[in-house]
């Protein structure tokens, strides 16, 4: 299988940490924003990752992907637009490294997002609604700052797209993009190599055919393009660690270690 991160941006609203770094090499949880979204896709079963980055391309990007494709044995290439293309673009730009003969949906993922990444899972969502296109969403308590998906309940974890509705003034759902996506090759076919809007644009039309399906995201999710979304979403993955994988926290007993705590193995922490 295949994936596209979405990369984009220059992390303006990500400052001060962007000053030096690309955003998606700033660390998170120890390692950088988007190994993790790499390393997941890995889990997954996906061996091509194609970056969707703008035409400024810091070396140490380039760096990063010489260093990861080899110690994680999968190929990582970029694709790089000349000008803004939107969310949907860059797939229509990305085209003949998604399509290949084997006919398979591939992964589209927006790299600001953290979450528990349960890709196995959406691929047999996907398979069981023979849908054209499957969306992430996670419910949130204040819809109003969101674009809302509104769907067709069917049960508790799965769903088909009604519509989309901006930042309601009214409620109508508590369901939102959670920004990761599987889709069809034939979506590809829907996209013009200009600047377009996949929630705004394509997905609404696929909806409307009936085609667009969306799975609850289990677990926390936070979009950490922002200094304080960043530390909420920090705090909500040392919680997910303490849950699931214990062991990758800083062990220590006394009182000079307070809450989830990750270090790294060469760092020593004294007594108080």
């Amino acid at each position: 299988m295949k994936a596209l991160i979405l990369v984009g941006g220059f992390g303006t609203r990500l400052r001060p940490l962007t000053f030096s770094i690309p955003k998606p090499l700033v660390d998170f949880g120890n390692k950088p924003m988007i190994l993790h979204q790499i390393e997941a896709l890995k889990a997954a079963g996906v061996t091509e990752v194609v970056l969707a980055i703008n035409h400024q391309q810091p070396e140490v990007m380039l760096n990063f992907v010489k260093e990861y494709e080899k110690k994680l044995e999968m190929k990582i290439t970029f694709s790089q637009e000349t000008e803004p293309l939107g969310t949907a673009g860059p797939l229509a730009l990305a085209r003949d490294k998604l399509i290949d003969e084997s006919g398979k949906p591939f992964f589209v993922l927006n790299s600001d997002v953290i979450c528990e990444y349960p890709l196995l899972e959406m691929i047999e969502f996907h398979k069981n609604h023979a849908a054209e296109a499957s969306i992430m969403v996670t419910k949130v308590d204040d819809p109003s700052k969101y674009g809302v998906v509104v769907m067709e309940e069917e049960g508790k974890e799965e769903s088909r797209v009604e519509s989309f509705v901006e930042k309601p003034k009214h409620f109508v759902g508590d369901k939102i993009n959670a920004g990761i996506y599987l889709l069809n090759p034939s979506v590809l076919d829907m996209i013009e190599l200009r600047r377009t809007s996949i929630e705004k644009e394509i997905f609404p039309k696929i909806a409307s055919e009936k085609k667009l399906y969306a799975m609850v995201l289990p677990g926390f999710w936070m979009d950490i393009g922002q200094p304080k979304d960043y530390l909420t979403g920090q705090r909500m993955y040392l919680r997910c660690l303490r849950k699931n994988a214990p062991e990758e926290l800083f062990a220590s007993s006394g009182d000079h270690v307070i809450g989830n705590v990750m270090a790294d193995e060469t760092a020593v922490i004294g007594e108080r």
